[in-house]
Order: C-alpha cells, then sequence, then structure tokens
C-alpha cells in the first residue's frame, strides 16, 4: 500500500525508460499502459511552465484491485487486510518531477494531518476521500435512486477531486497528475522487484502489522514489505516513524531502480507488467514518453523524500473529539515552495543534511579545564552526535577551528556556525561524517562562559496549544543515492 505510489512511479515508469534504452519494442511500452484503469479527474492542472509536473501518489487501504474486483481470501489473508471495506488514503504523497532533470522531490502527508477540505471543513485528510464517497453514495441511492454500481463509479470519481483540492489548498501545488495503489499492489510490485532491502535501527515485533524483523539491513518481500510500512503502534513517533519507514523503503527502491539494477530481464518486466496492471489507477493524460525521459536524467541521490513540517503529533480536533496531527497551512505552504525550490536548484544534499549525521569530537587546547565537555554539550543540544572529549596530546594549534577531511563538509561548516563562526581547516585524518573542534585560548564561544548564555539547555519552544511540550523533531529528508539503505525505527 503505502510505499508502493512513489514505487510505483519511480519503478514502473522509470521501467518503461529502461525498456527503451535497453532496445525492447515500443509496444512492450503500450502494453503497461493498456491494461491500467485510468481515470479523468477534473481538478487537475496540466503541468508548469517549465515542464515540471506534480502527482499525487494514493495509497488506499483498500480490499479491492485496481478495477474493482474484490481481493481472494488468500490474498487478504497474505496481506493480513482482513475484509473490512476501507475507502480511507493512508498514505498521501506529493511528487514533484521537474523538466530540467536536476532533482525529484516526494512530500509525504501524515495521514492523521487535521485540514480545510475546501467546501467541507476541517478533517483529517485519511477521511476526505471517504467522506466524499459515502455521503456522495447517500445522495445518488438513497435520494436519487441511482444503481449502486453506477453510483459507486460517480462517489469515487467525487473521493478523488475533493482529496486533489484539499492537498492543493495544503500545500499551494496544483496537482497535475494522480495516481492510487491498493494493498495488493504494494505487495505484487515489491515482489515484481525481487524484493527491497530496508535497515532497522532495533529488531521489532508488532503482531497488529505482522512486523517481525531482526534489526540491521534485510531484504524483505511484498506482504513483509507491507508489514514493515504499515506499522504504527510501538513506534517512538507513532504515524511520524511510519512515513519515514516508508520514504526509506521508497527511497531504497528508487535507488535500485534508477541505477538500473533490478529490471534488466524480460521476466522482470512481465511481473512487473502484470503487478501494474492489475493494482493501479492512473489519470488520464500522462506521455509516458516524455515522463520516462525526465525520470531517466535523474541520479538516486537526486530523489528526495520528506515529510510536511508538524505543529503538534498528539493534538486534538477542534470540537476535541478526535485525535490529530495539527500543522499550520501557511507554515506548510512556506516549506513546500521552499523545499521545492531548493531542490529545483540541486541543493538535495544540503536540504537533506541534518545535524544528527555529524560526530563532533572536542579537544582542549587551552588552560580552561572542562571546555572539551562544555562545547561537546553545547553540540549535542543541537542534534549533532557526541563524539571523544578531551585534552590535546599533540601539536598545539594558533587559533581554535574545525577540522574535517573537506573544508566544504556541511557537518563542519554546521558546527562551525553553531560555535560562532570557527574557520574550517582541511585535514584529511579526519574521517567522513565527524569533525574535530580544537579549542584555543582564543575560544569565546558557546560553552565557553563568555558569550553571555549558560551552557544549560534551553526551554524547548512549545506547541501551538501553549502547553510546555517542545515542538515534534523535524522529520529527516531521506535520498535515494545510497546503496546502503538509511536506517530507520
Amino acid at each position: 500500500m503505502p510505499a508502493a505510489q512513489l514505487t510505483r512511479v519511480v519503478s514502473v515508469v522509470v521501467a518503461l525508460a529502461i525498456v527503451v534504452s535497453t532496445g525492447v519494442a515500443w509496444g512492450k511500452i503500450r502494453s503497461f499502459e493498456s491494461g491500467i484503469n485510468h481515470v479523468s479527474p477534473v481538478a487537475l492542472g496540466e503541468g508548469g511552465e517549465d515542464g515540471a509536473i506534480d502527482i499525487l501518489l494514493v495509497g488506499m487501504d483498500s480490499r479491492t484491485d485496481a478495477h474493482g474486483n474484490p481481493l481472494s481470501q488468500e490474498e487478504l489473508a497474505t496481506l493480513r487486510a482482513g475484509d473490512d471495506v476501507s475507502t480511507n488514503t493512508d498514505t498521501i504523497i506529493l511528487v514533484r518531477i521537474p523538466n530540467n532533470g536536476r532533482s525529484a522531490t516526494a512530500i509525504s502527508i501524515p495521514r492523521d494531518s487535521y485540514v480545510e477540505a475546501p467546501g467541507i471543513g476541517k478533517m483529517k485528510i485519511n477521511g476526505v476521500y471517504g467522506s466524499v464517497h459515502l455521503e456522495k453514495m447517500k445522495e445518488l441511492v438513497e435520494q436519487q435512486g441511482e444503481d449502486p454500481a453506477v453510483a459507486e463509479k460517480e462517489a469515487t470519481e467525487a473521493g478523488r477531486e475533493e482529496l486533489i483540492k484539499t492537498v492543493a489548498n495544503l500545500t499551494g501545488v496544483t496537482v497535475d497528475h494522480y495516481a492510487e495503489i491498493g494493498l495488493l499492489g504494494f505487495s505484487l510490485i515489491t515482489d515484481a522487484l525481487g524484493g527491497v532491502n530496508v535497515c532497522l535501527k532495533d529488531a521489532v515485533y508488532e503482531p497488529l502489522s505482522g512486523a517481525d524483523f531482526p534489526a540491521g539491513w534485510q531484504k524483505l518481500d511484498g506482504p513483509q514489505a507491507l508489514s514493515f510500512v504499515r506499522q504504527r503502534h510501538d513506534l517512538p513517533r507513532g504515524d511520524l516513524d511510519r512515513v519515514t519507514r516508508q520514504q526509506a523503503f521508497m527511497a531504497s527502491l528508487a535507488h535500485e531502480v534508477i541505477s538500473s539494477k533490478t529490471l534488466s530481464s524480460p521476466a522482470t518486466l512481465n511481473r512487473l507488467e502484470d503487478a501494474v496492471q492489475r493494482s493501479v489507477v492512473l489519470s488520464d493524460g500522462w506521455n509516458i514518453m516524455d515522463f520516462a525521459d525526465q525520470l531517466t536524467k535523474l541520479s538516486g541521490g537526486n530523489v528526495a523524500f520528506a515529510t510536511i513540517p508538524i505543529v503538534e503529533e498528539a493534538g486534538w480536533s477542534d470540537d476535541g473529539m478526535q485525535s490529530v496531527v495539527r500543522v499550520n497551512p501557511s507554515e506548510v505552504k512556506d516549506w513546500v515552495s521552499s523545499l521545492l525550490h531548493d531542490q529545483d536548484e540541486g541543493k538535495t544534499d544540503e536540504i537533506a543534511y541534518s545535524n544528527d549525521k555529524t560526530t563532533a569530537d572536542v579537544i582542549n587546547d587551552s588552560d580552561v579545564n572542562g571546555l572539551a565537555a562544555a562545547v561537546s554539550q553545547v553540540l549535542t543540544s543541537k542534534g549533532f552526535a557526541a563524539g571523544n572529549t578531551g585534552n590535546n596530546e599533540g601539536a598545539k594549534v594558533a587559533n581554535s577551528q574545525v577540522q574535517a577531511a573537506k573544508s566544504d563538509d556541511m557537518g563542519a561548516q554546521a558546527v562551525a556556525k553553531a560555535l560562532g563562526g570557527l574557520p574550517v581547516v582541511e585535514d584529511a585524518s579526519v574521517p567522513p561524517g565527524t569533525v574535530r573542534v580544537m579549542l584555543a585560548a582564543d575560544y569565546t564561544g558557546p560553552g565557553s562562559g563568555l558569550d553571555g548564555t549558560d551552557v544549560a539547555l534551553s526551554a524547548p519552544v512549545t506547541n501551538a496549544s501553549g502547553g510546555g511540550e517542545a515542538l515534534p523533531t523535524a522529520s529527516p529528508i531521506i535520498t535515494a543515492g545510497s546503496d546502503d539503505p538509511a536506517c530507520v525505527n
């Protein structure tokens, strides 16, 4: 279900491009499209002036395939889906594919985000589709006496339209194309591609989702992957960690596909074709060849997966009746605009950087006792990983500095800024991912007691409700540029 949306876009359409580049007939490309269920939402745009397109990828918690056929009891059991009929859209991702070939961006919207649905009011975003679908069915069947089979199609169209409008209203981005996939499709596509590598920080066992995995790197098949991306309980950050799992999964799959590791055999393509035709719904009007050409310009390192900023993870709806994820619409729009602009400029590495990716060793080369420990505390309070601390046993330095393997290292630049603007000095002996802070007698920055600040952590920023809890930690931005998948909760 969840990860399959971007999985679908990056895997299926890039697959088409690879098919072309490897000399497979045009008829094979056309066959991918021929069996796909196409829809025509009127709320869609027509692409940006530069040719960039914005795609809404929706994961349906559905017990049917893309053509409305019920899943078999065996399939439901394999997917641990149960028999309950559901129209919840439990994964919502906005994807920007630019025309300049520099980057692609996938922005996740948590399922419980409390948003304004145009013309309806505020609700959880995953209920927008289903709410409108239900009301439309009541209107058509109960009030107008329409045949339920006919009404179902109209109600589904109405649900899609409202969801598209709601996402556009929240993000400020006009949606140009729409892709939808259910539980079965996620599993089928994963298996068609031979499984996907993931990495967990800790072992997990959670029976409700079926998640039962050891810590570390592992390859998941379709049903396992579905459990991996659906788990919500027993995660430190709840649904936000689930979103991060989806992104890590998609990043790993995108890396495999873009690097052409999985789509070299006709058998793989045939399995992928069968999976896509049974499980994917696409909007009309996509030029598959143009789209495939755009995707083949990308490198995995320029595909970024991000989550909209959150104000409150465990907030309440305005009527106090529902637990929701609170967001600030203005902040979301500004953040989305900034992210897409930076990605358009090719700044994937910069936006994906976070302080926890840098380990800071702190060495005291002054006569001030305890200075290294105090400065290390300052850095860990800002999110940097704590490294070694101690006194300098080597040659003295002329001035305080941050040493790194390369002078343009983003971690070194961030540490230098956090300590009041120290110079960055290139030193090949410093391992990648680590910086060495050398504190000489001239140091007067944070932790020295001479800059007017307290070494102790400052009070947390309060949430929108005025409580004393800190604002949620921003979700990491994950890229698809590494052979080693990012380890997640």
